[in-house]
């Protein structure tokens, strides 16, 4: 089969479309006919290897020293089941399926086929194409799942930095399904995205920094690790939540010990807010937001447009099976 292989760590040219082995399923494993994927950030990051100075010896140790250890980029996926495990007892052959690799590295999406636990796929929501759904799990998990965390509320005031983002177009949807009310962050070009998307009030913040407008909010979520606890904190309420895809551990012992507000982070990690996230999407409270796409031959690109850093939503790779065996 064909999958995209991470040679090295470096640009975007260290990635190369190769024949590689097609995998067989084990017995609690589906097989799954990849018909899209994604590029995220994170995807970008492991390539290039630009993670903080700190992590340098853990991440090597955890990705592998010269070379990532896992090869094929992509974490999240649609497509079709091909082949099902004797104990596989939540999906058939022909099902329609989306979902993601629970894995801080490589996943291997990025190819024709990938294995997985039948755990970590759910039945695709229907009026979604594989395009659409592959760009679903990533971001409206980690939305999902911190918001969730964050205890948010009917009538809270939430501001969600990073709007137009992944992450961020999920989180806005999300608080206002929760009721909240919303105020986006993001750049010129898109603040009529994020204001359709459900925000009330939305800040460029090339024009005006939030964290000194005086106005305060029961959660500010930052989605893309441009802003700190410290830095927010009289943007918060006396019992205000911090939450941030990036790991502040320090930040997390601090609000502990010393502070009424609250800082949170994690990760998604249970298949029932996939599945429940499918719902929302069937019913019309929330949609991906997907900027460009791109033939799996063209990943190289696709690394190349993500690391611009300018990304509305999700950028989605297309994989087209050409009768290989």
């Amino acid at each position: 089969m064909k999958a995209i292989v991470c040679t090295k760590y470096g640009p975007p040219e260290v990635l190369q479309l190769k024949d590689v082995e097609k995998p067989i399923p084990k017995d609690n494993e589906v097989l799954i006919k990849v018909l899209a994927s994604t590029v995220t950030i994170g995807d970008v990051r492991t390539r290039s290897f630009t993670w903080a100075p700190w992590f340098w010896l853990p991440g090597r140790v955890m990705y592998g020293f010269s070379k990532p250890r896992r090869k094929i980029p992509g974490n999240e996926l649609a497509g079709i089941i091909e082949a099902v495990g004797k104990d596989v007892s939540r999906f058939k052959k022909g099902d329609q399926v989306f979902g993601i690799v629970w894995d801080v590295r490589f996943g291997g999406t990025n190819a024709e086929y990938i294995c997985l636990p039948e755990n970590e796929v759910a039945l695709k929501p229907v009026n979604l194409t594989f395009e659409a759904a592959a760009a679903v799990p990533i971001g409206g998990l980690t939305a999902l799942v911190l918001l969730r965390k964050g205890k948010i509320q009917n009538g809270q005031k939430v501001l969600i930095n990073g709007a137009s983002g992944s992450v961020g177009t999920f989180a806005v949807q999300l608080a206002r399904y929760f009721g909240a009310e919303v105020t986006g962050v993001c750049s010129t070009s898109n603040l009529d995205l994020v204001e359709s998307l459900g925000a009330q009030t939305v800040i460029d913040y090339t024009k005006e920094d939030f964290s000194k407008n005086g106005q305060t909010y029961d959660i500010v979520f930052d989605t893309v690790i441009k802003t700190t606890f410290s830095r927010c904190k009289n943007s918060l309420t006396p019992d205000g939540t911090f939450i941030t895809v990036d790991w502040p551990l320090l930040d997390v012992l601090r609000s502990k010990l010393f502070d009424r507000r609250k800082v949170v982070i994690g990760i998604a990690q249970r298949i029932e807010d996939l599945i429940f996230m499918k719902e929302l999407i069937e019913a019309e409270k929330i949609k991906p937001v997907i900027d460009r796409i791109y033939p799996l031959e063209q990943t190289a690109e696709a690394h190349r447009y993500v690391e611009q850093g300018h990304k509305k939503g999700n950028v989605v790779l297309t994989v087209e099976h050409i009768n290989r065996t």
